[in-house]
């Protein structure tokens, strides 16, 4: 019981709220963005972000288990997830830029946007600040979308801070673990 009155306390100390929004939204195209600060160091923030089968929600998978998620932190590296039960793999983006401890860069149309005549490209900006790492996530988002990538946008925008908050208490939960 004291670690779960406690647990709320200690994110809260460790890491800011993540803002998220709509930044644009038309037929044909959306840009969505969310920010947050963690207590982390920028370099630890992107050894997280690289182990995305450690934070990303099950809910939000092919497979239904994260753990088959993963992310190769190099240009022309995968944001792949590995599909068990019947030997399936998917490609969810591919690494364009990769600068360890500042930006990771991806392209692809994740989710529902995969089977649409898009590109999208998720991108994450670390920058030190006096209480860790501001962590920018940003997803632009450009092409042919069946109803409407606007009608999209809100729906994605909250997936994705979703995954944010997410990522930011996997940091929480890490520095909790040694210590810090």
């Amino acid at each position: 019981m004291r670690k779960v009155v406690l647990a709320p306390l200690l994110a809260a100390a460790v890491a800011a709220p993540a803002q998220a929004e709509v930044k644009s939204a038309t037929p044909i195209g959306f840009e969505i963005e969310a920010k947050t600060v963690v207590r982390a160091t920028p370099a630890e923030t992107y050894d997280a972000l690289t182990r995305i089968g450690e934070w990303w929600d099950s809910e939000h998978t092919y497979s239904g288990d994260a753990s088959n998620m993963t992310l190769k932190p190099e240009a022309g590296g995968c944001f792949c997830e590995a599909i068990p039960a019947d030997g399936g793999t998917i490609e969810h983006a591919r690494v364009v830029y990769a600068r360890p401890g500042q930006t990771l860069r991806l392209q692809g149309g994740l989710g529902p946007l995969q089977s649409e005549a898009v590109v999208g490209t998720l991108t994450w900006q670390l920058k030190p600040v006096a209480a860790g790492t501001e962590l920018t996530q940003t997803y632009v988002v450009g092409g042919f979308v069946r109803g409407g990538a606007d009608k999209l946008a809100p729906i994605v925008d909250q997936v994705m801070g979703h995954q944010l908050a997410r990522l930011t208490e996997h940091l929480v939960d890490q520095r909790t673990q040694s210590g810090d």
